[in-house]
């Protein structure tokens, strides 16, 4: 997971100039995840969840034919930022990655005591290469939409479920509507947030593909 193309940047990304006060704006797609209830756990238990996750958002990439390795991952202590390359199919990735992803989590917790959850935001938008990693309006979207209250409420409330997924009103528009993939509209309902004086219009995933627990976890659930 530690690259170099990681550590330098997404591909043909944007870069500061030596004055660090100008740079170039591209537009990427961005993904964001976040481990439900990380800072609750003891530190053993953290390195765990964090050594489950790398693994299960590795598995899901390359069953959904994405190269991380071509990633930017800027990594925090219960999840990561990343910037994709600009060459990617953008209905090939929303359409298969999340599917892969809650695959590969429901894969995992049926061998684990405790129960890997995430929440997950997609976003397409404009970035720079930063000093200290991505900026602009790209990683703020994707950051607020991941931490939005509407989403940490519908994974509150939905206890079988392992993910649940966000996208931004843009990608909704500019890609799920355009039903390649055969991806649906009908399966995202939209939601608007309030962050930081702003209002950030988005869209929830409410389909079927993320909604598979298997036969153990949902007895634990009923009793």
């Amino acid at each position: 997971m530690r690259s170099e193309a990681r550590e330098q940047g997404p591909a043909s990304a944007p870069r500061a100039n030596d004055a660090g006060v100008s740079a170039r704006l591209a537009y990427h797609y961005l993904t964001a995840v976040d481990i439900e209830g990380f800072s609750a756990l003891h530190a053993l238990d953290q390195v765990q969840t964090q050594t489950d996750l790398g693994q299960v958002l590795d598995i899901a990439a390359t069953r959904a034919h994405l190269n991380r390795a071509l990633w930017h991952v800027q990594q925090r202590g219960d999840g990561e930022l990343a910037v994709l390359p600009p060459d990617i199919d953008g209905p090939c990735l929303i359409a298969n990655y999340p599917q892969e992803l809650a695959g590969a989590l429901s894969e995992l917790n049926a061998e684990r005591r405790r129960r890997l959850r995430i929440r997950v935001a997609i976003h397409h938008g404009t970035l720079a290469e930063g000093r200290f990693g991505p900026v602009g309006q790209g990683p703020i979207v994707v950051s607020r939409l991941l931490e939005s209250q509407e989403l940490r409420s519908y994974l509150a409330q939905r206890v079988e479920l392992d993910l649940v997924l966000i996208v931004s009103a843009s990608l909704h528009h500019d890609v799920i509507e355009t039903r390649f993939r055969r991806l649906d509209p009908a399966n995202y309902v939209r939601t608007d947030m309030h962050a930081k004086g702003r209002s950030y219009p988005a869209y929830i995933y409410r389909g079927d593909h993320v909604t598979s627990i298997n036969k153990r976890q949902k007895a634990e659930i009923a009793s």
